[in-house]
């Protein structure tokens, strides 16, 4: 099944060809984000804020079929 990702800030050095830090990744039925994210090779360490269709959510949430997946790191401020 494919799940569009979107990588946000310093994620985007993980696959700094894709446009705007936006792609298609192709997992196995029943996954969960913390499947896509070793699919991706992403250190989970890395991401603080996951989004999946608008929804706060966390590794072990499971994915769907075109499910909209938003990664971000910490974010600081000064």
């Amino acid at each position: 099944m494919y799940i569009e990702v979107r990588l946000y800030a310093t994620l985007r050095r993980y696959y700094p060809s894709w446009i705007a830090g936006v792609s298609s990744v192709e997992v196995q039925p029943d996954s969960r984000v913390s499947d896509l994210l070793n699919t991706m090779k992403i250190d989970t360490a890395e991401v603080h804020i996951i989004m999946v269709n608008g929804i706060s959510s966390t590794l072990d949430s499971a994915l769907q079929e075109g499910d909209r997946v938003g990664l971000f790191p910490a974010v600081g401020g000064g």
